[in-house]
């Protein structure tokens, strides 16, 4: 007996509260209570008798801290039930984030800015703070770390012993408060190594004690200072209580001609950010400024950057430049993870995506159609790819039915595809190698018909077919196949190997026909 979208998707709701709750090693009445629900609520919903509400959802997550893996399926869940028509009832909206009684310290606000001046970076955090536990709050511990080459373990470990960060370069200090009533924060040592540090913030100085009590609010800010020398080209926030904004500021000189992108971890996968970078030119300074009013308990969000105004090295593969660091050369898969291509193994490639309903969905389309867009440019603005290139959806961390493909000839149109299927292909086939930016450090020989006819929707909803040959038919068919949850090693003979890109011989070459 087959079952709807929408039940799968709230089996997967309920899958993922159970596991959770057995995770935490809760029953179902433990659980109940401290969401301050009825004993019997959980086991209603656990058992498909009742419905989770937009509340329900909200307070699992929050006592059980899923790291967003129950929210996100509620919201998968309730996209579908609202998908199939206006008649249904939709939940009355959450007024505000839900925090178990207990919950401690929530971050209501963070703002990270991040500067570089005269070859160091300026570190400044800025949280507002509520109390909402039960208990004075008398310290708050802040983790400084710093990664010289974080695409290479070993290299920046060999680094930092060699050039430990030191307290006496961060220079850091601390304040409580706003205005007039700003206190300076004294700070204790809690961990000292080569690249990281551990300190208590003390709500105290020489002048007395000013505990944060339960129901008040206040303002920390702290700042330090780390060179160039020791800090790689990354900023990293993790989210290790309750956060409902968090903004982060890159402030860089114009003449560097940063570029920056950012990814998302979770317990779940690794992501692009889901919101846009904005950038603004300030006099001489690019600031870039990314914000979501949703983080995730236990994600981290990581930005990156590449001055592009400064020396690189320009050796190539696929005509993909081979950054390294310390002298270690990247991997290629490394250098696609690093401008926010999801990788082989993550859940989503071997998803089947789903399809928009459009013209109802025509916003969401064209939203992850510029994702698409973007991404390839990031990406065409360090490579040069000689055989086209195509990116899927699933790749950006979209489960959705969108693909752009940009064909080898320079100049031409990329190909936008929407819910795309093939309906007829040749029988006349043809073997090439083919890569994958999700799998990039090898090649593979695969098998692909050299006509496919795909039938694919606009914007409006009207559908059209359109015929692709040699390697654009190439290139289509792989990124379909990444919407059907496939990637190209599926498709290849049964033993056959596959060659690491270092011993690939035909980098730069176009397929031939």
């Amino acid at each position: 007996m087959t079952t709807s979208p929408v039940e799968r998707a709230a089996d997967h709701f309920v899958s993922a509260l159970a596991l959770w709750r057995v995770e935490r090693g809760m029953t179902k009445k433990q659980l109940a209570a401290r969401m301050g629900f009825d004993p019997s609520y959980v086991s209603h919903v656990e058992g498909r008798r009742h419905k989770p509400t937009e509340d329900f959802a909200r307070r699992a997550e929050a006592v059980l801290a899923a790291g967003g893996a129950i929210w996100q399926r509620f919201q998968e869940y309730d996209e579908l039930r609202h998908a199939r028509g206006p008649v249904l009832h939709r939940d009355p909206p959450v007024p505000a984030q839900w925090m178990p009684p207990g919950t401690g310290l929530i971050v209501e606000q963070e703002v990270a800015e991040l500067t570089y001046t005269d070859g160091a970076y300026r570190c400044v955090i800025r949280r507002a703070l509520y109390n909402a536990g039960m208990e004075p709050v008398t310290r708050y511990l802040v983790k400084i770390a710093v990664d010289r080459y974080p695409h290479d373990p070993q290299g920046s470990n060999r680094h930092h012993r060699r050039h430990p960060l030191s307290f006496e370069e961060m220079d850091l200090r601390a304040v409580a408060g706003e205005g007039a009533a700003t206190e300076p924060m004294q700070w204790r040592l809690k961990l000292d190594r080569d690249a990281a540090k551990e300190v208590w913030l003390l709500f105290a100085n020489d002048q007395g004690q000013f505990p944060l009590y339960p129901g008040e609010r206040t303002t920390i800010e702290y700042a330090y200072t780390v060179g160039e020398e020791k800090w790689g080209q990354w900023f990293q926030r993790a989210v290790r209580l309750p956060t409902r904004n968090l903004t982060v500021r890159l402030d860089f000189p114009v003449e560097f001609e940063p570029q920056v992108w950012g990814v998302e971890t979770s317990l779940a996968a690794e992501v692009p950010v889901r919101t846009p970078l904005e950038r603004h030119n300030d006099a001489r300074r690019a600031v870039f400024e990314w914000s979501t009013d949703a983080p995730l308990l236990n994600a981290r969000y990581r930005l990156e950057w590449r001055f592009r105004g400064q020396a690189a090295p320009t050796s190539s593969d696929e005509g993909v430049p081979k950054p390294r660091r310390n002298g270690h050369e990247l991997r290629a898969s490394q250098r696609m993870r690093g401008i926010g291509i999801v990788q082989r193994g993550a859940d989503l490639l071997r998803q089947r995506s789903r399809h928009f309903q459009l013209p109802r969905e025509e916003s969401a389309a064209r939203d992850a159609i510029s994702g698409l867009r973007t991404t390839l440019d990031r990406l065409e603005a360090l490579h040069d790819f000689s055989k086209g290139v195509g990116l899927a959806a699933p790749q950006i961390g979209l489960a959705v039915a969108a693909a752009v493909v940009r064909p080898p000839e320079r100049g031409a149109e990329p190909v936008i595809l929407l819910n795309p299927r093939v309906v007829d292909e040749s029988s006349e086939t043809d073997e090439q190698y083919e890569g994958c930016l999700s799998f990039f450090d090898y090649r593979g020989l695969v098998v692909r018909p050299l006509r496919v006819d795909v039938e694919h929707a606009r914007y409006d909803g009207t559908r059209v077919i359109t015929s692709f040959e040699q390697a654009m038919a190439r290139l289509v068919s792989h990124e379909i196949d990444h919407l059907d949850g496939r990637l190209y090693v599926d498709r290849m003979v049964p033993g056959a190997n596959l060659v690491p890109v270092e011993e690939y011989r035909r980098t730069g070459q176009p397929w031939s026909y």
